[in-house]
């Protein structure tokens, strides 16, 4: 595209005024910084996902079962989130890459939020609009209970701990 001289912009040179100039650092894709970073979550989140895999094997559920096991797993793991971080952020100063390997890699693949999407759907779709309403209801109350209660408890014994 052509400046307002007539000749092609350089490589450097912002092609529309209003907006700023695109760095050679930008247009290589992710810093270098980063792939220690994305390394962390994807094997943190191989951990996870298997941890969960693991849990479907050990209490598999009916088709047409209320999904009590996908529950669990994501109100145990939404528990372990709220303990985690208050420990990552009041008591200890941890390494860079603990937070983005356990926090968003091992948790985030073992909490299984889009089976959760799933099962609402193959609830209702199988005529248990109900059990699919109660289940979604259910499921976000555990888990925000289950972060709030495992942050409050785990504040509490520190605070205990350090007295």
């Amino acid at each position: 595209m052509p400046t307002e001289t007539g000749r092609p912009p350089a490589a450097d040179e912002p092609v529309d005024p209003d907006i700023g100039s695109v760095g050679a650092e930008r247009r290589r894709g992710p810093a270098r910084g980063q792939a220690g970073t994305v390394a962390a979550v994807a094997v943190g989140g191989a951990v996870g996902a298997s941890a969960r895999y693991a849990a479907a094997l050990l209490w598999p559920a009916a088709a047409d079962a209320f999904p009590w096991w996908t529950l669990g797993v994501n109100a145990v793991g939404c528990a372990l989130i709220g303990a985690f971080m208050v420990l990552i952020t009041d008591v200890w100063s941890p390494h860079p890459l603990l937070r983005p390997f356990f926090g968003t890699g091992v948790l985030g693949g073992f909490t299984t939020f889009s089976t959760y999407a799933t099962d609402i759907e193959r609830l209702v779709s199988g005529g248990h609009v109900r059990a699919g309403l109660a289940y979604l209801a259910l499921t976000l109350l555990a888990a925000l209970l289950a972060v709030w209660g495992s942050a409050w408890t785990t504040r509490a014994i520190v605070a205990a701990v350090r007295a």
